[in-house]
């Protein structure tokens, strides 16, 4: 299985918890953290895991880069670190209230990172460009 087979999957069978999951809720949260990570200004997956890591979660998002267990956040965590700007926008594009796209967004962006980090590292690789989009597209087509 390939990393965006195991992306797909994971975000749309299992939470960070182990619970079962699925919907267009979260494959259109799963579109949005893509679009986080592929929007330029962003610094692309380490500039984001560098804004989140600087808003106070540094501990949080080590653990989700690392092999090893992923640290839990809260959608309140999430809001501070990313900023309530970016919040509403998402919000407003899924169609879903800015404290369920929070907890959303806080849920499935350890599994995302986890996933985009397989071997303990952030990279910077341009073929994680093409992973996200081909990601993007199947959710969009999901």
């Amino acid at each position: 299985m390939n990393i965006l087979d195991s992306l797909l999957n994971a975000v749309t069978n299992e939470d960070a918890n182990g619970n079962t999951t699925s919907g267009s809720i979260d494959n259109s949260v799963v579109t949005s953290i893509i679009g986080l990570i592929n929007d330029p200004q962003s610094g692309g997956l380490m500039g984001l895991v560098e804004k989140i890591s600087a808003g106070g979660l540094n501990e949080q998002v080590k653990s989700w880069v690392s092999t090893g267990q992923n640290l839990p956040v809260t959608g309140n965590q999430i809001q501070a670190a990313l900023g309530s700007s970016v919040i509403q926008d998402i919000a407003s594009k899924v169609g879903i209230d800015s404290n369920d796209i929070s907890n959303n967004l806080a849920r499935l962006l350890p599994l995302v990172i986890d996933k985009l980090t397989p071997n303990g590292q952030v990279s910077s690789d341009n073929t994680l460009q093409t992973v996200l989009t081909g990601l993007s597209s199947l959710l969009g087509n999901k």
